[in-house]
Parts: C-alpha cells; structure tokens; sequence
C-alpha cells in the first residue's frame, strides 16, 4: 500500500488517491475530534494532542508497562538511557531531530527502561516504539 496523496478541495472536503483509486472524503468536527464520512460511511477520529496529553496526566501514577512511541518521524541522534536504568517521570530517554529540530521523548512515569528499540542514526517513523519503560 502507498502513501495516500490527500488535496484539500474546499474547506471540510478533501480528495484522497491510495493505490490508483479516488475518495471524497468529507470531515466535520464532533465532540472529541473529528468525523469523516467516505463512500457512504462514517468513521470517527479521536484526535490526541500530545501536549494535553502530558497535562492532564501529570500527578497521575500509570501503571504497568508502557510503550514510548515516536512522537513524529525523524532520526534518533542521541541515546540517554540504556537498558536497565532507572528513570524519573519525564526524564528525557532519546533526542529525536525532525526538521532540523531537536526534540527530546521523556519517560512517561518513573520505572525502568525494559527495552530500547532506538539506535543512534537510525530513523524512526511517527507512533514506532522506541522504548518500553516498566
């Protein structure tokens, strides 16, 4: 499967071509993120944005194991962590450049780095874990 190649052809309608076929797909906003219908059928988006995210978790214990995910693609330049260290809640674990910019992915909540997907040069597509803290 390809990438999808998406146009926005007036405000909420957009084009989609994926693997030679066309697609209107219409988008409305609903409570908690978005609505898109294609060919007669509805599905519904939640939409995350990290940066709630990490406000509205803060003070809050996650248990158990928990999988750091790429925030966005790019290349892993720097390791901070290695397999076994301890950490604090959002102690930084990587630096991950996109865009020629740095950004450092923290720990989600103390524990211990179980596994670390991550290598230095590689590169790393947005939602790829790269470590699991437990």
């Amino acid at each position: 499967m390809n990438r999808p190649q998406i146009e926005q052809v007036e405000p909420g309608v957009y084009s989609v071509l994926l693997d030679g076929l066309i697609f209107e797909a219409r988008v409305e906003q609903v409570e908690g993120g978005v609505a898109v219908f294609i060919d007669g059928h509805r599905f519904e988006i939640e939409v995350r944005d990290p940066r709630r995210r990490s406000r509205q978790t803060a003070g809050r214990e996650i248990a158990g194991r928990v999988n750091v995910v790429a925030p966005m693609p790019g290349k892993i330049v720097r390791l901070l962590v290695a397999v076994g260290d301890a950490v604090q809640a959002s102690q930084g674990l990587l630096v991950v450049e996109a865009m020629k910019m740095q950004n450092e992915v923290k720990a989600p909540k103390a524990g211990r780095v179980a596994s670390l997907a991550a290598r230095e040069g590689e590169t790393a597509a947005a939602g790829d874990v790269l470590a699991i803290i437990e």
